[in-house]
């Protein structure tokens, strides 16, 4: 079960059975920059990042929610820990042959792996961006070493064709992490019948 919490605009507050996904708070940027300077959270991205960096970045999704009316929310388990990663939509500001789009993405501490924690936000986001959003279609990236991610978005029912992978423009030619899969999921294809939303 998903719901939207009706006192807020849409892209404030989604809550699932375990997870509330809410905006970003000053309390959230002390974990975030631990989750962002550990080596196995961070294993398929070009480098950690420092306080500094990670402070940036959420200052960056900030400015997305008001540019788009969604994006990367902070998640935190209902009854338990008040800040695990984040999880949500975004528009990548590269370019390449399947931009522009939105893609679902995630970020949660180590700690908080194999929980099904990354599985059951981004159904919540995909329901969000299709279901509220008016998303025709939704996709995801990730090096292919990448196998927890891969797996995620198998479960959301996403395709991987072969066709549609590409070099990340962001980083060198040369570089060991360039090489990216992606995988794309349709509004028809979604399968968002078993997600109810609270009232508008």
């Amino acid at each position: 079960m998903v719901t939207i919490d009706a006192r807020m605009t849409l892209s404030d507050e989604i809550r699932t059975e375990r997870l509330l996904l809410r905006r970003w708070s000053e309390r959230d940027l002390e974990p975030f920059s631990a989750l962002n300077a550990d080596p196995r959270v961070m294993e398929h991205f070009p480098a950690r990042l420092s306080r500094t960096e990670s402070d940036a970045m959420v200052g960056r999704m900030r400015a997305h929610f008001v540019a788009h009316g969604f994006g990367l929310w902070a998640v935190q388990v209902v009854g338990g820990s008040a800040f695990i990663g984040f999880a949500g939509l975004s528009r990548p500001s590269f370019q390449a042959p399947f931009t522009p789009c939105v893609e679902v993405g995630w970020r949660l501490a180590a700690e908080h792996w194999r929980l099904g924690y990354a599985t059951e936000a981004a159904r919540a986001v995909v329901a969000f961006g299709f279901e509220h959003v008016g998303l025709e279609e939704i996709v995801s990236f990730t090096v292919p070493a990448n196998h927890r991610s891969r797996r995620v978005m198998e479960k959301l029912g996403m395709r991987h064709d072969p066709a549609d992978d590409f070099e990340h423009p962001s980083l060198p030619s040369d570089h060991p992490l360039r090489p990216h899969v992606l995988y794309r999921l349709r509004a028809t294809a979604s399968g968002t019948d078993s997600i109810a939303f609270g009232p508008p």
